[in-house]
């Protein structure tokens, strides 16, 4: 048996969860790509697949243009000790939360986790706006097309997304 500090998955217990990352503050590519690496080091989790990195405008916040990507992960960590781990991340990256959809230099959302749904004042699973969201829909279905249809991606054909590449 693994320990829990492990990156080794029990089968029996791993989940596949999807993360948005999203930055516009700083050196929001930087600030992505190492967020990506510190998520491959959380505990009893892999990194499956990684979207491209995607340029879009900001979508009720304000500020410079978004850098954003999707993650697969296998976790065995259950979705609320994933979300404090993601929130500590965002801290060590410099997140202020001064007023709603501040700009930001890290914002990590978990999207789905396994087919569990979620819906406390700390955590929403499905993420309640994901499906409104172009900075969402095209880097999710890149790496996992299943997850989203061609009319959910028509739905926000309007919004403004540059494929920018790994």
């Amino acid at each position: 048996m693994s320990s829990p500090e492990s990156n080794t998955l029990p089968a029996k217990e791993a989940v596949f969860a999807y993360i948005a990352l999203g930055a516009n503050l700083g050196n929001p590519v930087h600030n992505i790509r190492q967020a990506r690496t510190l998520i491959a080091a959380l505990p009893q989790t892999q990194i499956v697949a990684s979207s491209s990195l995607y340029r879009s405008a900001p979508v009720d916040s304000s500020g410079p243009d978004y850098i954003n990507a999707v993650l697969k992960l296998s976790t065995a960590l259950p979705a609320y000790t994933l979300l404090v781990k993601l929130q500590n991340l965002e801290q060590s990256a410099g997140r202020r939360r001064p007023f709603p959809n501040a700009p930001r230099t890290l914002d990590l959302d978990i999207l789905l986790y396994g087919d569990a749904q979620i819906s406390s004042e700390r955590l929403t699973v499905p993420h309640p706006r994901m499906m409104q969201r172009a900075f969402v829909l095209r880097p999710l279905h890149e790496i996992a097309p299943e997850q989203v249809s061609d009319a959910q991606l028509a739905a926000v054909q309007d919004q403004a997304i540059t494929q920018l590449g790994a």
